[in-house]
């Protein structure tokens, strides 16, 4: 029997004092922390909320989302974390889909109203039956605010011992095709994926981490939350990743441990403070940097060794993965442009389109078996066997080689995600909300290459007969009816699309050329 919220339980026994989280003014320990979640699991049961449901949780890099979220699996229940830039429409999707029965959700800011955002979303789903406001203020007790919630619930809760194979976390992903469907993790999945980066990286007495990544998302999740809990490490948390802030956080922190998206090293890299900053305090401490989420160019990362002293760790993963499958280890030869071997408990074999396994760096698609692949996508046993066979290997769509030594390296993705800052977005589902404006008859997303982002999202569109609509107003009407890191930044109109024969738009002669 196994509960991922172990992990927070432990580090609270064995490490009751050390600060767990820092955020701004406020400085959390361990026992802090594990109480905390124990009021929430109580307030959760009081609710009827019980093992094997789902509670969906949108909420920033705050000291709420690991309260919330380990709080969540001491009830057995399932998380169902929420990209904060989701709109009305997409959170209503989430959690009609998932069937949530609870949603905690926070307040955001004036810029990003994700309170008045979630909470429309949960008025338009019925099945989800109780809404819970996380506000600023932890004095806030007003009724349906958190601080409400757990006030006067007790600090101990007797957690419920899941099975290795109960859902721990769903974590929506469109995959290849169609709407977003929900990843199904188990315990085992994100417990063993969370114990792989100490096997990787070295165990230090006291890491500190600075989280950039959102929380929300697979990546910052496991390879933060879960395994810097699981180490009793401390983490600094940034709602917002902000270059200069983080640099500073860096050396007031005394961080150790940074894990990001190419994007973010690019940003480190340019900002004016790493020109003027005295870098000593920080290159003292520092002692790991990790990427992922997409391609880390070579010269990013030979200026980030250069500068700050550590070399840039690539790795690959995926949500479906929880998530790492590839990574160099710290003490093995890294390779610039090669994302790695593949973690303990994990295989990784490059299968041709004949289906056979590809020979010395001939290209194939990545497939991946061990403890860390998926459960399935929730409620959609079609849409998992098209990805996991019988016999355990997940098909990762995306094409990769591996060289004589068993290090792999990615060359494409063979399905049309474009990659923008680190996020997955997905074309086809762009292009369904598209279709629902009235003035538009067809529609292809692609990605293009962009110098910061990685790629950005391109839309070509065929205007219905009369409409004048314009790029701007396009755009515009995108920005509301998509989340920020998806909508469209460049439209273009068209007269017509290229088309096979059979109607399938070929969206490789609309795509440029690879650079």
């Amino acid at each position: 029997m196994l509960n991922l919220a172990t992990l927070l339980e432990h580090s609270a026994r064995e490490f009751p004092g050390r600060e767990a989280v820092v955020a701004d003014a406020v400085r959390l320990t361990y026992a802090q922390v594990d109480r905390t979640a124990n009021q929430v699991a109580n307030a959760l049961i009081a609710l009827g909320v019980a093992p094997g449901d789902r509670v969906a949780l949108s909420c920033p890099n705050v000291p709420e989302f690991p309260i919330v979220y380990y709080g969540i699996l001491k009830t057995g229940a399932g998380v169902l974390p929420l990209n904060m830039l989701l709109t009305e429409r997409e959170v209503a999707y989430h959690l009609r889909d998932s069937a949530a029965r609870a949603y905690v959700c926070f307040e955001g800011t004036a810029e990003l109203p994700t309170g008045k955002v979630g909470r429309a979303a949960f008025d338009a789903t019925p099945g989800c039956e109780h809404f819970v406001l996380i506000t600023d203020d932890l004095r806030d007790t007003r009724p349906g605010t958190l601080a409400r919630l757990i006030d006067n619930q007790p600090d101990t809760f007797d957690t419920s011992m899941t099975q290795e194979s109960d859902t721990a976390v769903v974590l929506y992903t469109s995959g290849t095709t169609g709407k977003p469907k929900g990843a199904e993790l188990t315990h085992s999945n994100l417990v063993l994926n969370a114990l792989i980066p100490g096997r990787l990286f070295g165990h230090h007495p006291h890491d500190v981490h600075l989280v950039a990544l959102p929380l929300f998302h697979t990546y910052g999740q496991t390879v933060q939350l879960n395994a810097g809990f699981a180490a009793g490490a401390t983490l600094v948390l940034q709602r917002r990743f902000d270059a200069d802030q983080a640099l500073a956080l860096m050396e007031q922190e005394g961080v150790t441990f940074f894990a990001g998206v190419p994007t973010m090293f690019w940003e480190l890299l340019a900002c004016r403070a790493a020109e003027q900053l005295d870098l000593t305090m920080i290159t003292r401490t520092l002692r790991m940097c990790l990427s992922a989420g997409a391609a880390l160019p070579r010269s990013i990362s030979e200026q980030f060794k250069h500068r700050f002293g550590v070399p840039l760790l690539e790795g690959y993963g995926m949500t479906e993965l929880s998530p790492i499958a590839l990574w160099h280890p710290v003490d093995q030869e890294y390779r610039p442009g090669s994302v790695g071997l593949p973690v303990w408990g994990v295989e990784v074999k490059v299968v041709t389109e004949t289906g056979v396994e590809a020979g010395v760096d001939e290209p194939g698609e990545l497939h991946v078996r061990g403890h860390n692949v998926m459960k399935g996508y929730f409620n959609r046993p079609g849409a998992t066997a098209d990805v996991l066979g019988a016999d355990g290997w997940f098909r990762t769509g995306d094409i990769g080689r591996r060289d004589t030594d068993g290090y792999h390296y990615l060359i494409d993705r063979k399905n049309d995600v474009i990659i923008r800052g680190g996020y997955n977005v997905y074309p086809r589902e762009l292009e369904e909300i598209l279709l629902t404006h009235p003035e538009v008859s067809l529609a292809a997303v692609v990605g293009v290459p962009h110098e910061r982002n990685g790629q950005e999202v391109h839309a070509f569109v065929i205007r219905k007969p009369g409409s004048q609509i314009s790029e701007d107003e396009l755009i515009a009407w995108c920005r509301q009816n998509m989340a920020a890191y998806k909508y469209p930044r460049i439209i273009t109109f068209r007269g017509t699309l290229p088309m096979t024969a059979s109607g399938k738009i070929l969206k490789r002669e609309l795509a440029p050329a690879p650079l």
